[in-house]
């Protein structure tokens, strides 16, 4: 695994991939500072990471695209597979340094605040926290590109469904009550999610039979559901679209709340979609 790191490494700092990231980071992070910090004379320096979020839609597919697509489409992921590691520690390996170039301009950004605070009241316990959730919701993030990067050996498609994932994602919530909040609404959305739910199950297994099964069954729940209690989905896809979201839980931090659920959430989904991405890389490596 240290190897599987440390080439990612070099790789990353030969090329332009980690220094176009860094320079976005840092360039987005400076304009929210002087919007609100210095024209607007806002002490809270969470607010900028609040506007940065945003360009994590674009930053983060830009970074991941390659970390698994590359290796597909080059046929280097064999050379992977004959190493004396398993497919986990290969997919820890890359993610791993992928935090590192996401986290070296995250370490220059954490300097901002102690700079504002010379010359005003500053937040600092907000501010840091804000900074750490900032991270760890990059880090999931991540995560999620690196699983994107794993069912492809094309690099733009790769960025480009993560991109179309994270904006989703990113107005998921404000999207979900725009379409609907009713009841029938949200059993639709359901019924959709459930679909899709099976079609990933089809990629990652090559089962049908567990694919539409499962799909059938999560289906035949709502629409059971539905007809004994519709009341039970009234606002219910908002609510699921909040609690989904990874930026809507960030925001709770930018309040200056700390939200344990919130940690565990994003670790949460590093875990899984770093095991979808362990389980796409094994399902090419048998056939």
């Amino acid at each position: 695994m240290t190897a599987v790191f440390k080439h990612e490494l070099s790789n990353y700092f030969h090329s332009m991939t980690a220094y176009i990231f860094g320079a976005f980071l840092l360039a987005f992070v400076g304009i929210g500072a002087m919007i609100y910090n210095i024209q607007q004379a806002v002490a809270n320096f969470e607010y900028v990471l609040s506007f940065v979020s945003l360009v994590f839609v674009v930053i983060i597919p830009v970074l991941t695209m390659r970390v698994i697509a590359e290796e597909r489409k080059q046929k280097t992921d064999q050379l992977l597979y004959s190493l004396p590691i398993t497919t986990t520690q290969v997919v820890i390996g890359k993610y791993l340094a992928l935090l590192v170039i996401y986290l070296i301009p995250l370490c220059i950004v954490a300097v901002y605040p102690l700079l504002f605070a010379q010359y005003g009241d500053v937040y600092l316990l907000t501010s840091y926290g804000s900074i750490g959730a900032f991270f760890i919701m990059g880090a999931a993030l991540i995560a999620v590109g690196t699983f994107l990067s794993s069912l492809t050996e094309n690099q733009g498609f790769a960025a480009g469904i993560a991109i179309a994932v994270f904006l989703l994602n990113y107005y998921s919530v404000s999207l979900a009550e725009h379409i609907s909040a009713t009841a029938f609404g949200s059993a639709a959305a359901l019924c959709v999610l459930s679909c899709l739910l099976g079609l990933l199950v089809r990629y990652l297994t090559k089962n049908e039979h567990l694919a539409y099964g499962t799909a059938i069954v999560l289906i035949a729940a709502v629409g059971i559901t539905y007809f004994v209690n519709s009341a039970v989905f009234e606002g219910l896809l908002p609510d699921i679209m909040k609690k989904l979201s990874l930026f809507e839980r960030f925001y709770t931090f930018v309040s200056g709340v700390f939200d344990l659920t919130a940690i565990v959430y994003y670790v949460s989904v590093i875990a899984f979609f770093l095991f979808l991405a362990v389980q796409s890389l094994e399902k090419r490596r048998y056939n």
